[in-house]
């Protein structure tokens, strides 16, 4: 299974309908479909598909056809994330009309042609479990906390820091911080 990381995108046209595919991470997926329909206030679809693991590694997937007729745009796009393994990624394709309409087969081949444009435009990562973890550590050992999660590539999602100390919050693969947890021995408390 492959991932995004950042949003890519392409545009085609056909019949003078003009279809924008954007291709995200999956946690991006809201926060860019009210952002697309506020920057396309004229388009007239914003079909979209998305597939992610969920706690319990179960792929779940999605397609919305946003009055499109059912089963000729979502379905399509999904089938472009099925097709390519992508996980934890999402499509949104933006519609402008063009005054002629496309015909159930000619809509199925312009969303799934918009889908594979935007993938063709992404920069394609393999798939690594992340898991989130929490510790705490005295404030004199913070700096070489932080100097070993930059040598472990261990992203800090949140830091607090209390009355006993600092409070962490990491993502890493479980790989990583199994190297991230030996370099730092006793030296921090997990949560």
């Amino acid at each position: 299974m492959v991932t995004v990381n950042a949003i890519s995108s392409d545009t085609i046209e056909i019949k003078g309908s003009k279809f924008i595919a954007f291709l995200m991470p999956m946690a991006m997926y809201e926060e860019q479909m009210a952002s697309l329909r506020s920057h396309h206030p004229k388009a007239v679809h914003f079909v979209s598909a998305t597939r992610s693991l969920n706690e319990f590694d179960q792929i779940v997937e999605y397609s919305g056809d946003d009055g499109e007729p059912k089963g000729t745009s979502g379905k399509p796009t999904l089938s472009v994330l099925q097709g390519h393994e992508l996980i934890n990624a999402a499509i949104i394709t933006v519609r402008y009309f063009g005054g002629t309409k496309l015909g159930p087969g000619g809509l199925v081949r312009a969303y799934a042609e918009a889908a594979n444009a935007a993938y063709a435009q992404a920069v394609l990562h393999p798939y690594e479990k992340l898991l989130c973890q929490d510790f705490t550590c005295e404030y004199s050992n913070v700096s070489i906390v932080e100097y070993e999660m930059t040598q472990k590539a261990i992203r800090c999602v949140k830091k607090i820091f209390g009355e006993k100390g600092a409070e962490f919050t990491i993502e890493a693969t479980a790989e990583k911080l199994e190297l991230f947890y030996g370099a730092l021995g006793r030296s921090i408390q997990h949560c």
